[in-house]
């Protein structure tokens, strides 16, 4: 038994195919086979699901980084884009804002019959209680000159102090070397307000005793002076208990310390240059204007 030798291994390859093809065509003509292979493949499957089981895993994992990494970037792409739109709604906010200040200013030099030139603010000096100058980007290459008047959308910013070539200095009513005449627009009672070295305040001190002024009167440029256009809006009296009408204060119409837009005001009639001229045109004009 020991050097028995068993059926070749064609003879039991072919055993194999014959056996297959019975099966086959078994399953295929009867369902005989069916409980057969139900019950081999609860034997099976587990089996199938633990070859299959690192295979699954690896591609689920290498699933969840790509999928980890592009809502990363996404991530970021969003944030990025965030921050752009909001750079973007405040500039919009800011281009909305000065949008309204220019209209505003628009109307009211029509109110106004002057003429006027729209000055931006370059710079501040504000230094209580001893400076209140601001300096704007329009100058005498403009047709700028000092004591022309200022204002804005709500009254009388001041009065250009110094003119350059290109910028001005503009001295605030509130500067405590600035003094404006006004009336009361109630009943025309003519006065001076004094600048006080604050910007919501002016002084008025030579008011009489017995004046006839009310806290929330008008005050309105007299046109005295020849600085200054009659009936521009300059302030509103503060409250105060008479008979203190020395120390009576009136706070400035205009917003001094809001704004980015002014009106340099012309009471000529000589029309206002647009565009910047040439030093020696202006000259040649101031020649054949004394001439």
């Amino acid at each position: 038994m020991l050097f028995a030798e068993g059926p070749s291994i064609h003879v039991r390859l072919f055993i194999a195919v014959m056996a297959s093809v019975a099966l086959l065509t078994m399953e295929h003509i009867s369902a005989r086979l069916d409980p057969v292979r139900a019950t081999l493949s609860h034997a099976i499957d587990p089996i199938r699901y633990l070859v299959d089981l690192p295979v699954e895993a690896s591609s689920r994992i290498a699933f969840s980084l790509k999928s980890y990494t592009s809502l990363r970037e996404e991530n970021k792409k969003l944030r990025e884009t965030q921050s752009i739109n909001q750079i973007r709604l405040l500039r919009y906010d800011s281009l909305e804002r000065e949008n309204i200040r220019l209209r505003a200013l628009l109307e009211n030099s029509f109110k106004l019959g002057e003429q006027v030139l729209i000055a931006e603010l370059l710079s501040v000096n504000i230094a209580p209680p001893y400076e209140n100058i601001v300096v704007v980007n329009k100058g005498t290459r403009f047709g700028v000159h000092p004591q022309q008047p200022v204002v804005d959308a709500n009254g009388v910013v001041g009065q250009v102090f110094r003119a350059l070539p290109h910028s001005s200095e503009i001295m605030l009513i509130t500067d405590p070397n600035h003094a404006i005449p006004v009336q009361v627009n109630r009943n025309g009672l003519l006065t001076i307000a004094v600048g006080s070295g604050e910007l919501n305040r002016l002084n008025l001190p030579f008011l009489r005793d017995n004046a006839d002024i009310r806290p929330g009167d008008l005050l309105i440029t007299s046109g005295l002076g020849g600085t200054f256009p009659q009936g521009y809006p300059v302030a509103t009296v503060d409250k105060f208990t008479p008979p203190a009408n020395k120390q009576i204060t009136a706070t400035p119409k205009a917003s001094l310390d809001r704004n980015r837009e002014l009106m340099i005001v012309w009471s000529s009639t000589k029309p206002v240059p647009l565009t910047p001229s040439e030093p020696h045109e202006q000259l040649k004009e101031e020649e054949q204007g004394d001439e």
